[in-house]
């Protein structure tokens, strides 16, 4: 057995050693989380800068293609000046040619007033239509419009699906259309701009570092900085798509065999990477870790020893008495008097322990003397993991539904109370704040944990909770069919409605019960109510996603579907309840089924948040409705 004075200078130096460790541990694992936030900052600001190269050579594009289109639709505006003034030419294959060479237009097709090419530079394409290809297509409104200009997107043309750009219109004359085609080279080299790849020419990368443009349907590299990895798939190269779509921006991966650290982004709908060997990235961690280990070892064997040394000489010994007195304290002899008296610190001590165990004791008395005089039944418990038992107050077993037996189990190890407490956590009731199910009741349970220190309180609120769920029943619920009542409804709609951004694609419908008076009048008031029940219950659950459903009272009732993922869903969900308009049936009682018939009206919601408005629409709607299956004899 080691005496204290060795223990103390082991767990000394084993604890210094321990925060030492920790410490190197922190401040590695801050250098690492450094270099890979400066990865994730370099990688961001490149990206930035592609980002604004661009939107530049965006906006260069998109003034080339104005350009190009002018040019085109100016080019047939000459052209056909030419064609009218020198008529002759449309006979000669060889003169149109000569024309377009010199407009330099790489295709010339002169339509008829049917939309017919009967000449041009391409005998091939002649008696072609406007009707021969979803390309021609796009100019057939000339044929109704004379007065139309038409210039067309970059497309690939009907024959050969090489790209082109084509303008049309009519002559001066309006005896024929012009159709010029031009190869669109200058737009699509400034298209090739917008390309990562292309990008990846111009800019200048750290030389450790690769980059990569991938597409982001497939996962082709289109572009890198590593040139063998150009046209190979990223799980080629070790690197997953579907997690980098699903928003897996930084990681680590081993890239084409070399553990690497990853940055993505995703840009026009492509990924750019920014892919750094972690020898690279991490290769000034080593020798700073080295040094500040040295140094901190070196410190905390000092600190050690000093420490140690008046530990002992100070304290040792006045622990060792005061743990004996505490000892014999914590295992339950509460009657054990602390009287060190070693020092006047210890002195003082001393009287604060006794004061304070004299308290608790106190304390304990009191407590449950206050509790026995209210009306409810509350408990108070206390313990921590140095005293084995557990204080309790007197209705704590009750309260706990704990025989005699089971409570004094429980009170004699804290373990087993804190499973006990940890099971009955495992109930609890949805709609209440720290409230749990036991058996037939329900136990409100709180707790105040001060380190080691666990103090609670339990209360028995069984009859509170069965009130007032009794009292919300009878008030937000329709008694007859269990729906929500208009007062329960309008609650459920304001909650629902002040966040209207999450209720998706949803809409109202108002329901009205059919025949109710004749079914009240031949088989009697109680089958009518019957005949209700069965058209809540077609509503209870309607549809395949949320719905809240009510009668407002009488005959009439409201749907609210929301949380639709297409108007097209939606429609097609409330179109069901034509399908029950006539295929239902209710069984009045052994001998009486007869048509379950209502009528129904809806409104869509769209932008509006004025669900009064809304059922005020389906409400008119509903009307119509019943207006119109009584003409037709439904």
């Amino acid at each position: 057995m080691q005496t204290l004075r060795n223990i103390i200078s082991h767990y000394m130096r084993f604890v210094t050693f321990v925060l030492v460790a920790f410490l190197l541990a922190v401040i590695l694992c801050f250098q690492f989380v450094h270099e890979q936030r400066q990865a994730r900052e370099t990688a961001g600001e490149t990206f930035y800068q592609i980002g604004q190269l661009l939107e530049r050579n965006q906006e260069e594009l998109e003034e080339t293609k104005a350009a190009y289109r002018q040019t085109c639709l100016h080019n047939a505006e000459a052209i056909a000046y030419m064609i009218e003034n020198n008529p002759s030419v449309l006979s000669s294959v060889e003169e149109l040619k000569q024309i377009a060479k010199m407009m330099e237009v790489d295709e010339i097709h002169i339509f008829d007033t049917t939309g017919r090419i009967f000449a041009g530079t391409h005998p091939e394409y002649y008696d072609y239509t406007f009707d021969s290809g979803e390309q021609m297509r796009f100019f057939k409104p000339l044929l109704t419009d004379k007065s139309l200009r038409l210039v067309q997107d970059i497309t690939p043309n009907t024959a050969e699906a090489k790209m082109m750009q084509y303008s049309a219109l009519w002559s001066k004359s309006e005896t024929f259309i012009v159709q010029v085609g031009m190869e669109p080279v200058n737009v699509l080299k400034a298209t090739e701009k917008n390309e990562l790849s292309y990008l990846f020419t111009l800019f200048r990368v750290n030389p450790h570092a690769n980059y990569y443009a991938v597409i982001g349907k497939t996962g082709e590299i289109v572009g890198s900085t590593d040139l063998p990895s150009v046209g190979k798939s990223l799980s080629e190269i070790g690197l997953d798509l579907d997690a980098i779509a699903a928003g897996k921006t930084a990681f680590h991966a081993s890239v084409n065999g070399v553990r690497s650290y990853c940055v993505f982004r995703e840009k026009g709908g492509n990924y750019i990477g920014r892919v750094l060997s972690c020898h690279e990235m991490y290769q000034s961690i080593p020798p700073i870790t080295t040094v500040l280990a040295i140094c901190l070892i070196t410190i905390a064997l000092i600190l050690s020893h000093v420490v140690t040394k008046y530990m002992n000489l100070y304290v040792v010994e006045g622990i060792r008495s005061v743990n004996e007195k505490l000892h014999s304290i914590t295992q339950g002899n509460l009657d054990e008097m602390v009287d060190i008296q070693n020092s006047v610190e210890f002195s003082e001590l001393s009287s604060y322990i006794n004061r304070m165990k004299q308290s608790l004791l106190d304390n304990s008395k009191k407590m449950s003397y206050v509790l026995g005089k209210t009306n409810m039944y509350i408990g108070v418990y206390e313990y921590n993991h140095h005293m084995k038992r557990v204080r309790i107050t007197r209705h704590v077993p009750r309260i706990f539904c704990l025989e005699q037996e089971e409570a004094e189990a429980l009170s004699a190890d804290y373990r087993q109370f804190q499973a006990f407490i940890t099971a009955l956590r495992q109930n609890p009731v949805g709609d209440e704040t720290n409230v749990f199910s036991l058996k037939d009741r329900y136990v409100k349970l709180e707790e105040l944990n001060n380190e080691d220190e666990i103090f609670g309180v339990v209360i028995d609120v069984t009859e509170e909770i069965r009130k007032r769920r009794k009292i919300e029943a009878e008030r937000d619920y329709d008694l007859l069919t269990g729906l929500y009542n208009r007062r329960g409804l309008e609650i459920r709609l304001s909650a629902l409605f002040s966040e209207p951004e999450a209720l998706g694609c949803s809409a109202v419908v108002m329901i009205d019960a059919d025949n109710l008076k004749t079914i009240n009048d031949t088989y009697g008031h109680d089958a009518g109510d019957v005949y209700l029940k069965e058209i809540a219950g077609l509503l209870r659950d309607f549809g395949p996603k949320s719905c809240v459903s009510a009668r407002l009272g009488g005959d009439e009732f409201i749907l609210f579907l929301y949380r639709y993922g297409s108007e097209q869903e939606l429609t097609d969900t409330i179109a069901l309840l034509t399908e029950l308009q006539n295929n239902s049936f209710a069984d009045l009682n052994e001998q009486a089924r007869v048509p379950l018939q209502f009528s129904y009206g809806c409104s869509l919601t769209g932008r509006s948040a004025d669900y009064e408005k809304l059922i005020k629409e389906a409400d008119e709607k509903m009307y119509e409705n019943k207006k119109k299956r009584k003409e037709s004899g439904a």
